[in-house]
């Protein structure tokens, strides 16, 4: 399959999941394998994009989301590439058991692009909010899950889950992305992640909208504290890319993880699994959504209330950076 051609002037004029629509679209001009599901959100996640050029390969399942998980793998075993789109929400709660024994059981070849991840519709309450769905798919045996950061690293997140052969789930917010990279991310890949900023002081790990806050953090720090935080884009959530994980530990030996989902078994614990293989001490801190039903309201207000914003990212590094470490840099009498 080619590379699809897409810019970052593209994806500052559309929604994120926009982009991932046209992408979409792209491939199956390309793949008439492809075929696309929705449970009655063709407009809201973008999926509709599909239908509108290809009416005959899209399927509206409607508000049935285990029919639709079901249909979909069953397409899947006649040789078909299934693209299924709804809320993050009903996706990974609703259908959980579909997508955890009809598709993910089977090994069946079915893409889930979920949109309105996180706290990002976070103006319609509980129902409609999803910071479990990383908790909940990092244990699902088979999956592989990837969250972009903006619209021109959700093109190549549904371009590298279309080349994957098994279940991918593809996270994805509501609304417009800051603009992180204004070209394509090099080698992006299933199991990698991308440093944005270098340094050796201090380590942010971060996914999908909280990459941009946690660069505008970084470089407040360069600006205003001298320190030189090294930031990286973890795209990749399962599987991770341990090898940075590790290299940040020994270089910074602070780590800070930033996440619009739950802190509860999300990728601030992914991190730390892998973080404590090394045996090295370390300083560490988890920014994401506490262990309680979020508050109501737009989504920049609640990343700010529960304190990983840019302003949150901030203090929470300067903190980790007061902590006492053991002076000595021989780290031989560690585990």
């Amino acid at each position: 399959m080619a590379s699809l051609n897409y810019t970052m002037i593209d994806s500052t004029e559309m929604q994120t999941s926009e982009v991932y629509g046209h992408t979409l679209v792209e491939l199956a001009k390309q793949d008439p394998r492809i075929v696309g599901f929705s449970g009655d959100l063709a407009k809201s996640t973008k999926i509709g994009l599909l239908n509108n050029q290809f009416p005959d390969r899209f399927f509206n399942a409607g508000i049935a989301e285990q029919n639709m998980f079901g249909m979909a793998a069953g397409m899947a075993k006649c040789g078909y590439v299934p693209f299924v789109s709804t809320f993050a929400s009903f996706a990974t709660m609703r259908a959980l058991e579909q997508m955890r024994t009809d598709i993910c059981y089977g090994n069946a070849n079915v893409k889930i692009i979920a949109t309105h991840s996180g706290l990002s519709f976070g103006n319609a309450g509980s129902t409609h909010q999803s910071p479990e769905d990383i908790a909940i798919l990092r244990s699902i045996t088979n999956l592989v899950s990837i969250c972009p950061a903006d619209g021109l690293s959700a093109m190549q997140a549904v371009e590298a889950a279309y080349e994957h052969d098994g279940p991918a789930y593809v996270r994805v917010n509501r609304g417009f992305d800051q603009v992180v990279y204004t070209e394509p991310i090099e080698n992006f890949r299933i199991g990698g992640s991308n440093t944005i900023m270098d340094g050796n002081d201090i380590t942010i790990i971060a996914i999908g909208s909280a990459v941009w806050r946690a660069v505008q953090a970084a470089e407040r720090l360069r600006n205003e504290d001298g320190i030189q935080a090294r930031v990286i884009d973890m795209y990749s959530i399962k599987p991770l890319d341990e090898e940075a994980i590790k290299a940040a530990v020994a270089d910074t030996r602070r780590i800070i993880t930033v996440e619009d989902a739950n802190i509860v078994n999300g990728l601030g614990a992914a991190v730390a699994d892998v973080a404590a293989t090394t045996g090295k001490g370390f300083a560490f801190r988890k920014l994401g959504i506490p262990d309680e039903w979020s508050i109501i309201g737009q989504p920049e207000d609640l990343f700010a209330h529960y304190g990983y914003d840019e302003n949150g990212i901030l203090e929470t590094a300067r903190e980790v950076l007061r902590v006492e470490i053991e002076e000595d840099d021989d780290w031989d009498d560690e585990v």
